[in-house]
């Protein structure tokens, strides 16, 4: 595909909320683009996500002139000069134009500026050194519209430096280069990635949790991921094993099924066995609860799952719910090669869509009415219940259910 070279039938630089806060900064005497991904993203022709913007004015005027507009001004970074403005309920964020004097990670020293060759010189890549302005006109000072057409990711100026003022840049190279590149990575970028990974211990887990949920998403993150793990950079991400065969397996998975990628699913594929695994990631990355329990969920004896019948998977299923039961199964069908045929893995995986697992029909009351009596022993007593439902193929028949309760309850009062 080719790339466009002009933005001028963008809709979103004519009217709506990016045209308003433009229209807001390009007066008296000021200039305003926007910059970055959004100008990467719409030059590729792919969905354009948050939308920044670089212009001359002082974080001082942005904050007045947003003002004046009834438009919501929040000093996010107003040290650095940035500013984010929400418009029509979308936010954006506004940076003056600047340089670094003295870089030592995100913790830069910077003077505000007037120079737009400056400004896109201290970006990372040459794919994201590009603006454009409120007429669609895309300014290019670094070579990023050849780089884009050639679906190639480069540090702009030296690797080394851009690198050792944001470490992060080593996972943002691959993040990039697997959402937009082809081919192998940038090679000059990729030695000084290697040169540099002692600089990602000094990276917080959460910097590296973004970057990584990214990656994993991404179209090319089989191949990036690849060249991460050969050059000893996923190990110092990860902290573990990493499993390529089942982490590219699981796309088509997904594919079969038309389930959009999720970031979880896919880290869990590539880095979790057991459920040791998903503890030592969500430690590492700091995930949140709900991200490291689907990961221990998925990693919790998924092998048991490879050739299990259609008694055992009803009852996975009713324990699990449908959610949990589908990414373990997951998992399972990723890491299975060919123990079991794509058809039965991709009947288990549907399980949920031809039967609903019934409610459990015993209550406390009807162990109540048995004689046990209330306290650990009628927990105990409903949870010996439910299992030996599960085990009869959840009978819901009153003779199955007697059968059932009578000798639970009766061994309960004889322990009295």
């Amino acid at each position: 595909m080719t790339a466009a070279r002009s933005l001028r039938d963008a809709p979103w630089l004519k009217t709506g909320p990016a045209a308003r806060v433009l229209a807001l900064l390009n007066a008296d005497g000021e200039e305003a683009r926007v910059v970055g991904g959004a100008v990467r993203n719409a030059l590729l022709g792919v969905p354009v996500g948050d939308i920044d913007i670089a212009t001359t004015a002082l974080p001082d005027v942005v904050v007045r002139r947003a003002a004046v507009a009834h438009i919501k001004s929040v000093p996010t970074g107003i040290a650095h000069g940035t500013v984010t403005l929400v418009a029509d309920g979308q936010p954006f964020e506004v940076t003056t134009l600047r340089e670094d004097v003295e870089t030592f990670g995100r913790k830069a020293t910077v003077v505000f500026g007037r120079d737009w060759t400056r400004d896109a010189l201290r970006r990372d890549f040459t794919v994201n050194g590009l603006s454009v302005d409120a007429d669609g006109k895309v300014y290019d000072h670094v070579g990023g519209l050849n780089d884009i057409e050639q679906r190639r990711v480069r540090f702009i100026g030296e690797p080394s430096k851009r690198i050792a003022e944001d470490y992060l840049r080593i996972l943002r190279f691959f993040r990039i280069h697997a959402a937009y590149g082809e081919g192998e990575v940038d090679r000059e970028g990729y030695l000084a990635c290697i040169a540099g990974r002692d600089g990602l211990a000094s990276l917080s887990a959460e910097r590296m949790r973004m970057e990584m949920l990214k990656l994993v998403v991404a179209d090319g993150a089989v191949a990036a991921l690849v060249a991460m793990e050969d050059a000893g950079l996923l190990l110092a991400v990860t902290g573990g094993v990493s499993y390529r065969g089942p982490f590219a397996a699981l796309a088509g998975i997904a594919r079969d099924l038309g389930l959009k990628p999720d970031p979880v699913r896919r880290l869990g594929t590539l880095c979790v066995a057991v459920s040791e695994d998903a503890k030592r990631l969500a430690q590492r990355l700091r995930l949140s609860n709900a991200e490291a329990k689907q990961l221990d969920s998925m990693g919790h004896r998924w092998w048991r799952m490879v050739g299990m019948g259609d008694a055992k998977s009803r009852r996975l299923l009713y324990r699990l719910g449908p959610d949990a039961y589908r990414e373990r199964l997951m998992l399972a069908w990723a890491r299975s090669g060919s123990a079991v045929t794509p058809e039965r893995w991709r009947e288990l995986a549907t399980l949920s869509e031809r039967w609903a697992a019934p409610k459990f029909p015993l209550k406390a009351a009807d162990f109540i009415a048995r004689g046990v009596p209330e306290g650990p022993a009628l927990g105990q007593a409903l949870g010996l219940a439910e299992d030996a439902w599960l085990a009869q193929n959840f009978p819901l028949d009153a003779g199955s259910l007697n059968e059932i309760a009578d000798p639970i309850a009766a061994r309960f009062n004889g322990a009295q």
